[in-house]
């Protein structure tokens, strides 16, 4: 196989080959590693880049396998860590000049769960500052490229981690979302992500965006992340918001179909605004998504849509006061979209932000009690394709010091109210651009959410386009 075709291969056909020994984890990393650094200068996706380290494992990987002994589910798969989360043998800078070259004392339980299964890392992919925004640019490491037009948004705060599925930078690639950072990068990058249910993956260190904040995988296939969430899913005590059960077996169980299922769609939420094209686009995918899951689809307006708008912006702009006390020192360093929505933040009384939550927690209910009545919400993933990496938003859209949320009010309702939600690609723009169909499942239906994204990846499959910028 030629380096692009171990670059793209699938994990979970790659852990068969290795495991039959008919693919050595050294030949595939190595390929890995000549892919990066071939198509790296164009779409910078990496923040740490660690080929040695990486060649190292996968000898010792190589080791194992011939040895004969018990082997890990990823054994000798690569896999890239964002870099939000901890890692010890890796720097973890939050896109941030304020943590360059910052060193963390240990894995996050993610990182040291892919590790015990047997995958490589490679190493820390960007993110938008602390990740703010969902534009694929940070002071410390600039643009992240969409690999289908350079110059242009990647999403964010995912952003590597999407560029690298689309690129072939190996199979696994882990992500996280507080208002759609998953979701948003893999809708531009024409990849799928997926965003579980809150506490199904633990996140450590907690942070304090609420109980938003929400770990899962980036990958080109339903399957590999299936593989993935497996082992990245269960309790921790790092985590004290981590759902008791183990995962489910996803990938056994993948295809088992989703035929009788009440499936809702939604063009707006009853609420926010649409490019044409995109709106297009996502309205035929969802026609051909019921057809292709023999299952009956209803249009709707839900009455809870209207409200996420308010809960998204006031409390994510609350949350980035957290910020606050690096301004005197790093003001002049930092994103200042992230300066603007701090001092905003910091406008916000305890007062008004507690009766905020009140009202959250209301809003929350309403999309839990919808949800009795249906199995899964379709929706755009973004109402937007990609659009030049140096603006905040499109140039048509209304402009905002920091508001990016305005392109993006699908994605983090679901945050809010911890329900898993996938986004699968649908379809290209006339500028040749991917767009995502987002599927919302309700709380803890994991897998029914994979499920419905394998229907849909089966009867229109999308693993094998290749981006121009990965060659």
């Amino acid at each position: 196989m030629t380096e692009a075709d171990l670059g793209y291969l699938p994990a979970t056909e790659a852990a068969a080959l290795i495991r039959a020994r008919s693919l050595s984890p050294v030949e595939l990393v190595s390929a890995v590693i000549r892919r990066i650094e071939r198509c790296e200068p164009t779409v910078n996706a990496f923040a740490h880049f660690a080929p040695e380290q990486a060649l190292d494992a996968a000898r010792a990987a190589e080791a194992a396998l011939m040895k004969g002994g018990p082997l890990g589910p990823l054994h000798g798969l690569t896999a890239t860590i964002k870099d939000l989360c901890w890692t010890r043998d890796f720097p973890t800078q939050y896109g941030s000049k304020i943590f360059a070259g910052n060193r963390t004392p240990a894995d996050n339980p993610t990182a040291a769960r892919l590790k015990q299964a047997g995958a490589i890392l490679l190493g820390k992919t960007t993110t938008s500052e602390f990740g703010w925004t969902g534009v694929s640019r940070s002071p410390l490491t600039g643009i992240t490229h969409n690999p289908w037009k350079h110059g242009y948004n990647a999403g964010a705060s995912s952003a590597g981690a999407a560029v690298g599925a689309a690129c072939g930078y190996g199979s696994l690639h882990q992500g996280t979302d507080g208002a759609g950072s998953i979701r948003m990068p893999a809708h531009f990058c024409g990849v799928f992500g997926l965003k579980p249910s809150f506490g199904r993956v633990p996140y450590a260190p907690v942070g304090a965006g609420d109980y938003t904040s929400h770990m899962g995988p980036i990958t080109r296939t339903v399957a590999d992340s299936a593989l993935m969430l497996e082992v990245m899913a269960g309790p921790h005590p790092l985590d004290h918001t981590t759902l008791e059960a183990w995962p489910a077996p996803y990938l056994r169980r993948l295809h088992e179909g989703i035929a009788g299922r009440r499936i809702a769609y939604s063009a707006d939420l009853g609420h926010a605004r649409v490019d044409p094209e995109v709106a297009a686009l996502v309205r035929a995918a969802a026609g051909r998504f019921a057809v292709a899951a023999q299952a009956h689809l209803e249009e709707v307006t839900p009455a809870w849509g209207p409200a996420g708008p308010e809960f998204g912006r006031k409390f994510w702009s609350a949350h980035e006061t957290r910020l606050l006390r690096h301004l005197p020192q790093w003001e002049a360093e930092m994103d200042p979209g992230l300066v603007a929505c701090i001092r905003a933040g910091n406008e916000v009384s305890i007062s008004e932000y507690q009766h905020l939550r009140e009202r959250k927690y209301a809003y929350v209910a309403d999309i839990h009690t919808w949800f009795e009545d249906w199995d899964f919400l379709l929706t755009p993933t973004a109402s937007v394709a990609a659009f030049p990496a140096d603006r905040l938003m499109p140039g048509h859209w209304p402009q905002h010091a920091w508001d990016w949320m305005s392109w993006a009010e699908f994605s983090h309702p679901f945050n809010m109210s911890w329900n898993p939600a996938a986004t699968v690609p649908c379809g290209v723009t006339a500028e040749g651009l991917p767009v995502g169909l987002q599927i919302v499942g309700r709380r803890f239906d994991d897998l029914g959410v994979l499920q419905a994204a394998a229907v849909f990846e089966q009867a229109f499959p999308w693993a094998d386009r290749r981006p121009a910028l990965a060659g």
